[in-house]
């Protein structure tokens, strides 16, 4: 599971849940699969709108992978190339591959296996 799609899960689907973001990231095994993916500013422009960054932050840091990362974005971060660099790798070479995500609110876990979250629940668990 990329960190890209970490950033856009949620569990408001359970019942009981109101906001259910961000789900907990704890990876057990992690893989940074550089050379499949050449550096695309344009892609890292129009993404960063739609990030919450201090949650992929905060994924980052559990991976390992936050170094160099701003605590939050600055002013002027189009024209940062160091910046546009480091996140593209983060977004789309950084891939958890074992480990599991949690609700902040109802606890449920949910496992992520070969890099695909496992988010199907059980239907008495439906909102």
């Amino acid at each position: 599971m990329k960190l890209m799609t970490h950033n856009f899960l949620s569990s408001k689907f359970l019942k009981g849940v109101v906001n259910g973001y961000p789900l907990l990231l704890s990876a057990t095994k992690t893989e940074v699969r550089i050379k499949e993916f050449d550096y695309n500013e344009q892609f890292v422009k129009k993404i960063v709108p739609r990030l919450d960054y201090g949650v992929l932050r905060l994924a980052a840091e559990s991976v390992g992978e936050a170094e160099g990362l701003p605590p939050q974005i600055n002013d002027g971060w189009e024209n940062d190339e160091e910046f546009l660099r480091k996140l593209h790798r983060i977004l789309v070479s950084v891939e958890v591959v074992e480990g599991e995500l949690k609700c902040p609110e109802s606890g449920r876990v949910f496992p992520i296996r070969e890099g695909i979250p496992n988010m199907l629940v059980n239907e008495n668990e439906l909102e």
